[in-house]
């Protein structure tokens, strides 16, 4: 495994974005505005409920962020799915960190549970992220995980059976 440190700043995932931290067509997080993190606190690939890896990370919420402009006007709330991606984005991230190969994409979740919500008024949600199987063979490269959000220490987006993959084409 690469010699990665485990915890970013957001200038580092910025730099994820780019292409620039695992190399050209390797995972790569989204920029923003659908970056969904301002920082990664914690990763491993042994560690979590599992030993099969984790990732805790943090974004912090303001009330001009854009989706609550249109997501509902007089009534903004973060649209759950921007959450359920965030928690991809963080498996995938896992999945580059490892120095696995490829670009990622999602395959999918098991079941997603909301319970709460994001409004404005909130000042950071924060994901975690629990490996349950990391595989890498010749013809397949995934990461099968649970996740939560909490926004202000509340559990709010619980998740089970995210799948993410990353291919080389």
């Amino acid at each position: 495994m690469p010699d990665y440190p485990t915890s970013f700043d957001k200038d580092a995932l910025l730099k994820c974005a780019r292409g620039e931290l695992f190399g050209p067509g390797n995972a790569q997080l989204p920029e923003p505005p659908m970056l969904m993190m301002d920082r990664i606190t914690d990763i491993s690939a042994d560690g979590g409920e599992h030993g099969k890896g984790h990732v805790v990370a943090e974004f912090d919420i303001h009330p001009d962020l854009w989706f609550f402009s249109c997501h509902f006007p007089g009534n903004p709330i973060m649209p759950g799915c921007l959450g359920l991606d965030g928690l991809w984005q963080l498996t995938g991230f896992n999945l580059g960190w490892r120095g696995w190969q490829g670009r990622g994409y999602a395959l999918g979740v098991g079941e997603v549970k909301l319970t709460g919500m994001v409004r404005p008024d909130r000042k950071m949600l924060r994901y975690y992220v629990d490996f349950t199987k990391a595989v890498q063979t010749r013809r397949l490269t995934m990461g099968v995980a649970d996740g939560r959000v909490e926004a202000d220490g509340e559990v709010i987006y619980q998740v089970k059976d995210m799948k993410v993959a990353l291919s080389e084409s």
